[in-house]
């Protein structure tokens, strides 16, 4: 009988990291089925508001499969619903825990996730950015997806936090924390802004320079950002713009040394 094939390790100082941009989320998806599919396994995953949706999933152990699987039967609802106490927010982000359980079965722990991961939230006290990696996995995505106004913010270690992308939408600051030393950055808002409250604390420009950084660019225009009617076409863009980048960074690519090899 043969030897059986072992299977394949993620890099533990490999990271990724997500950015926000509501239904634009779903091109994480297209990039992390490119990654599988060419053998690229970031070890550690961190995100802020729908990337951390994604990201959540993906550190889970979700394949590419299963999450677009998920991305297609998407509904807003499935994370909010109608609060009665409109003080903090006119939504009530508590069913996440019901969405996690349906998916998962249980509410996990973030430190029990096959992979590292980090939800990145604002501290609205300090207008800091905040990496969640421990505790339970729903209060930490309640706390990166709290939009000011829609979605109320979440008391969590002493902190009131709220969505990341108030204070940086593409936080791959958290990725170094988490131990990586080489970091995947996926931003969604490739060519413009289109939302006030999602900001870039770090220049585009800097992390084209960084040698190890590998930037992936998904090109929203003329896609819903607040619908899922552009799902598909988003996952395409994604599996797109990862191509992309992987192809033309193949000399310089700082996923080249990965865990196994």
């Amino acid at each position: 009988m043969p030897p059986e094939t072992p299977a394949p390790k993620d890099d533990p100082r490999l990271g990724i990291t997500l950015s926000g941009g509501g239904a634009f989320g779903a091109a994480h998806v297209g990039v992390l089925q490119v990654l599988e599919e060419r053998g690229i396994r970031p070890g550690i995953v961190t995100g802020t508001s729908s990337g951390a949706l994604v990201g959540a999933a993906y550190a889970a152990g979700l394949s590419g499969g299963t999450l677009e699987r998920i991305a297609l039967r998407f509904r807003w609802s499935r994370i909010a619903r109608w609060s009665f106490q409109p003080r903090w927010g006119l939504l009530d982000t508590r069913v996440v825990m019901d969405a996690i359980q349906g998916l998962l079965g249980e509410d996990p722990r973030i430190e029990d996730l096959p992979r590292r991961f980090g939800a990145v939230a604002t501290d609205l006290r300090t207008r800091r950015a905040v990496t969640i990696d421990k505790g339970p996995l729903s209060a930490a995505l309640r706390a990166t997806i709290a939009v000011p106004g829609i979605l109320p913010p979440v008391r969590l270690g002493g902190r009131l936090l709220a969505d990341g992308g108030m204070v940086d939408n593409v936080p791959h600051a958290s990725a170094r924390e988490l131990g990586a030393d080489r970091v995947i950055v996926v931003h969604l808002h490739a060519k413009w802004e289109n939302a006030r409250m999602m900001r870039s604390t770090t220049k585009i420009a800097e992390l084209v320079a960084d040698p190890t950084i590998l930037l992936i660019q998904p090109e929203m225009e003329r896609m819903a950002q607040w619908t899922m009617r552009d799902v598909p076409r988003l996952i395409a863009e994604g599996r797109r713009a990862a191509s992309e980048a992987l192809d033309s960074s193949a000399t310089s690519d700082p996923v080249d040394d990965r865990a196994g090899e």
